[in-house]
């Protein structure tokens, strides 16, 4: 009852900071611009028609903080952080850019610094420019306000859909709307819906997991907490989201980031569009295109998936904005277009509104070239400068260009870090408890041993006050690391720790060296349970890059060696994505999965590892055992033909370290009763599914439903089982309660090889826990499918 006390109180105070009207500029701020505020669509149309093409292209174009800071380069600030004021005019005033992001350095500011900054920015934007429009300023605030000290982090996006907790899911995003507008930043490069469906990717961790059903709805919680309900990001508490990376991003062929993949029109659209689909439909109000190519072309330089799928049938009518350098990436990199002008046609008129250059003008002086020459055709400028203007406008930018009118009290306040640190709890996945080895008891001796033991930097990853994450223990020092939250809730027990393995300062994230192995070897066999935390250091995109999907030899050798001590060893997993350890598994009575769980991730295990709180995360994800082995929940029938009928055994079982959708508590849950309201139903039709889950242990706890369907026959060969349905419950010990789901015939429907939308008759079953039931589905032909453009993306 005290923390669902605690979620209202907070989606009371974020709520009351969601305003019907934007608030007004304060009287006194310099920088607020002094022309009226616009007040319906014709002034943007009006603004538009006064605007030279010099003045439309600059809108376009969104350059990084270091090229118009003091420094020797645009690579490189001075120290304090100082703007250029010519510097900033150039961008400004000659080349008239539309926006600036990133932070300056590679590393977190105050709040107190970005706003000086972004106030500059705006001063000049709106009182040294012929028209006086606004900078719309972007950044990475991923898992909080990443790139603000003092801000609430909270887990990464892999923690969060480890919850499986959507209102926690939209409260952290609401909290961290509420820290970016603080700092004067209206623009949050977030949510990323690409799917996790596949281990070695680098940004696993930053997605929701490999289930299409659970990034939707986790990706539209996120949606709806950083614009709030009514998608009002004129509120001073509410920032424009950017859904990213549109599309099939997280799947290359090689599984590093930025490489080819191969999807095919049907797997784009049944497992990678629709999250973005359900997103775009709650009013995101940006999106950021895949860096890499599909099928051999480059996202940045595909008409039919920017314009055709995303603008024309998706019907999105916001700001597009390319990632990182990847207009002239197409030149450079990719080979599509011969010279850099090339580029820079090709990306907009395939439907490029906005690119993030991010250090040169050349990108403005092609594309005005390119008009003056009919190469990029006016009106496809104006469509793109309006959807900027637009996004603009409704973050009320030109009322209030850099601060609201508002007091942001609560910034980093205990309800905030509270937030965070339930989250947190809620994400730890229990995999593993033999013997009944966990809880641990106060006043037990413990070793914490391992190069993840006393590190904030892996417990928050990427992104965190820097890219890299690197930069994390220069701003986190009032946080516990786990040997340090540990150490405080084993009162009266001696609490110690030896790295035994440590990572290297100066070399790749993944790089590790042994520093001390027999003195950890040591401590275990002094200690009465031995916490072993392995993993990975921060990383994120092609510094993230892998080789090998174990864990690292030295690791690996460190929990074998530990475990000659012969005291029991809870494996503590600190990683953002998952590693195999078959080779070591045995060797251990708990496995726990903490993903990246933030600056409260110390303290929340420490929680539950000592049983003040119960383990209630369920994994994201499948966890592989094999590197041949990367397969996911959704996979087809012939991914499992191990001991089928018939004279072969193919030895191609499914073969997991653990399950999508498992996790363990510290007590124990039954289901019965499960049952369809209808034996039979149409393609026009829903059912009610009901299934009654009990806690039958002896203490609370919240247990994940999950629905899921299967499906017997179907003109593509059908996944084994799709999630389409779950509900967090908390139950007293001894307590019931009868879920229920509605399903309808849509929720069913999937596409032929013809890329047509079929309801197919037969058999479905569902399943909830161990419970089945089925149901048959029956077709008119009046309502078959609905067909989808048949090319190849």
């Amino acid at each position: 009852m005290k923390q669902l006390a605690l979620l209202i109180s907070l989606l009371a105070i974020l709520g009351a900071c969601q305003p019907k009207e934007s608030a007004p500029p304060p009287a006194n701020s310099a920088t607020n611009s002094k022309k009226a505020p616009m007040q319906a669509d014709a002034d943007i149309e009006a603004l538009l028609a006064k605007m030279t093409v010099e003045e439309k292209v600059g809108q376009m174009a969104q350059l990084t903080l270091d090229v118009i800071t003091e420094g020797k380069d645009v690579y490189t600030s001075n120290e304090p952080l100082k703007l250029d004021a010519d510097l900033v005019r150039e961008a400004i005033v000659k080349y008239h850019v539309g926006s600036i992001l990133n932070t300056a350095n590679n590393r977190a500011r105050s709040v107190e610094t970005w706003r000086e900054i972004v106030g500059s920015i705006q001063k000049v934007a709106t009182e040294e420019t012929r028209l006086g429009i606004p900078v719309i300023y972007g950044v990475d605030a991923i898992h909080g306000a990443t790139y603000t000290a003092g801000a609430t982090f909270f887990p990464q996006q892999i923690g969060q859909a480890a919850t499986w907790n959507t209102q926690l899911v939209q409260q952290g995003a609401a909290i961290c709307a509420y820290e970016t507008r603080a700092c004067a930043i209206p623009w949050n490069f977030s949510p990323v819906l690409d799917m996790g469906r596949d281990a070695r990717f680098p940004r696993l961790w930053e997605t929701f997991g490999e289930s299409t059903y659970l990034t939707t709805q986790m990706g539209v919680a996120m949606v709806k907490g950083y614009e709030g309900p009514e998608n009002n990001i004129g509120g001073p508490t509410a920032v424009a989201s950017c859904l990213k990376h549109f599309l099939g991003y997280g799947t290359p062929n090689s599984g590093k980031d930025r490489t080819p993949a191969t999807i095919s029109n049907l797997e784009l659209r049944e497992k990678h569009m629709a999250p973005f689909k359900a997103a775009i439909d709650a009013g995101a109000h940006t999106i950021m295109i895949n860096s890499g190519l599909i099928n051999g072309l480059p996202v940045h330089a595909s008409k039919r998936i920017l314009t055709n799928l995303l603008k024309e049938e998706l019907g999105f009518t916001g700001l597009v904005v390319t990632d990182w350098a990847d207009v002239e990436n197409l030149h450079s990199r990719d080979r599509v277009a011969t010279t850099s002008k090339e580029a820079v046609k090709m990306a907009v008129n395939a439907g490029i509104d906005m690119a993030m250059i991010p250090y040169s003008y050349q990108f403005c002086t092609d594309l005005v070239a390119l008009v003056n020459e009919g190469e990029v055709p006016m009106e496809r400028i104006d469509d793109a400068v309006r959807r900027i203007l637009v996004v603009k406008k409704k973050l009320g930018l030109f009322e209030a260009p850099s601060l609201p009118n508002f007091d942001y009290k609560d910034f980093a306040s205990q309800e905030f870090q509270q937030a965070a640190y339930q989250t947190a709890v809620e994400s730890m996945t229990l995999l593993k408890n033999n013997d009944n080895i966990l809880p641990l008891k106060a006043g037990t001796n413990v070793a914490v041993i391992g190069p993840n033991g006393n590190s904030m930097r892996s417990l928050n990853g990427g992104w965190s006050y820097s890219w890299q994450g690197e930069k994390v223990e220069a701003f986190a020092g009032e946080y516990n690391t786990i040997f340090e939250a540990i150490k405080a809730a084993n009162k009266g027990g001696n609490t110690s720790y030896i790295a035994g393995v440590a990572y290297k300062q100066d070399g790749k994230y993944w790089e590790d060296n042994v520093v001390d192995m027999q003195a950890a070897v040591q401590a275990a066999r002094q200690a009465d349970v031995v916490l072993l935390c392995l993993g990975e250091n921060s990383y994120t995109e092609k510094p993230g890059d892998l080789h090998e999907l174990a864990l690292s030899d030295n690791q690996l050798q460190l929990a074998m060696e530990v475990a000659k001590a012969g005291k029991p060893i809870v494996l503590v997993l600190n990683e953002g994505r998952p590693r195999l350890i078959r080779r070591i598994e045995p060797l251990t009575k708990a496995v726990v999965q903490t993903y990246l769980p933030g600056n409260y991730g110390g303290n929340a295990l420490a929680a539950v590892l000592f049983g003040q709180e119960n383990f209630s995360g369920k994994l994201p994800y499948t966890y592989p055992m094999y590197g041949n082995t990367v397969l996911t929940y959704d996979h087809k029938p012939s991914e499992n033909q191990n001991k089928m009928s018939g004279a072969y055994d193919y030895e191609s079982d499914f073969a997991v370290q653990y399950p999508f959708g498992f996790g363990l508590s510290y007590t124990t849950y039954a289901y019965s009763g499960m049952k369809v309201n209808s034996a039979n139903w149409a393609s026009n039709g829903t059912l009610t599914i009901s299934v009654t889950v009990k806690n039958t242990g002896k203490r609370a706890g919240k247990e994940v439903v999950q629905l899921y369907v299967g499906q017997e026959y179907g003109p593509i060969s059908p996944d084994v089982r799709r999630l389409i349905g779950f509900e967090k419950v908390s139950l007293e010990a001894g307590a019931s309660q009868e879920v229920q789901f509605t399903v309808a015939a849509q929720d069913l429907a999937r596409l032929n090889a013809e890329l047509q939308q079929v309801f197919t008759a037969g058999k479905y079953t569902f399943i909830a826990g161990l419970e089945k039931a089925s149901a048959t589905f029956e077709v008119k032909e009046s309502q078959t499918y609905t067909q989808f453009d048949p090319v190849v993306y």
